[in-house]
């Protein structure tokens, strides 16, 4: 299933104000981006939604009660969830833990790891710093080439 998302600037730059924010206390951060249901091509995030999780330097984890309340606030809202983002304290790539334990399982799914903990990431050069991959029909995470981009996620006003 093919699906597009757009994120307007302002999404960018909370999502990335939370992930800095973890990095200042030496932790991985990790925000979710949710749309409406159900999840197409061209979908446009509606809200950006900082789950209950817990992170080491190298690894963050959403315990049960995160689920649950992410969950619950995805029925009541009617949004879905469609991708998640998450920061790494070095270079930016999606490790066995990411590929394990990633929240987001659907098909066309994206998963987006911002290195440096955010650092240096502005909505400006958020494309080109991060790394974006898209779980696949066989259930495995694809690396999605800078070149294509734009097919599955675009920065739009």
């Amino acid at each position: 299933m093919a699906i597009s998302l757009r994120c307007a600037p302002t999404l960018i730059d909370e999502t990335l104000e939370s992930l800095r924010k973890a990095g200042r206390e030496g932790t991985e951060g990790v925000v979710l981006w949710l749309a409406a249901r159900p999840l197409a091509s061209d979908t446009a995030i509606q809200q950006v939604f900082v789950p209950e999780y817990f992170a080491r330097k190298d690894v963050f984890r959403i315990p049960p009660s995160g689920m649950t309340a992410l969950m619950s606030h995805l029925r009541t809202q009617k949004l879905a969830l469609a991708a998640q983002v998450h920061s790494h304290p070095g270079r930016a790539y999606h490790s066995l833990a990411d590929d394990a334990w990633a929240i987001v399982r659907h098909e066309g799914a994206l998963s987006i790891v911002v290195p440096d903990f955010a650092m240096h990431a502005t909505s400006h050069n958020f494309l080109e710093g991060s790394e974006t991959y898209c779980l696949s029909s066989a259930d495995k995470w694809l690396h999605v080439p800078k070149r294509e981009i734009s097919d599955y996620l675009r920065i739009t006003a």
